[in-house]
């Protein structure tokens, strides 16, 4: 499943360096991930400090 931002985000975008596709954008100050993009690599889940990306349920 791909993975998902959560509301938990808080605007630092250490996950957006760390994808390594270029999945991850900014959106209205939060980070968010293109599903239709995402590898399930968790990456992103790696370097967040508030675990935001999660993956999609």
């Amino acid at each position: 499943m791909a993975y998902i931002i959560s509301d938990e985000c808080m605007g630092c975008m250490a996950c957006v360096d760390e994808c390594p596709i270029s999945a991850i954008s900014e959106k209205d100050g939060k980070a968010f991930i293109d599903k239709d993009t995402c590898i399930e690599c968790g990456a992103c889940a790696g370097v967040c400090p508030v675990e935001a990306p999660q993956p999609e349920a």
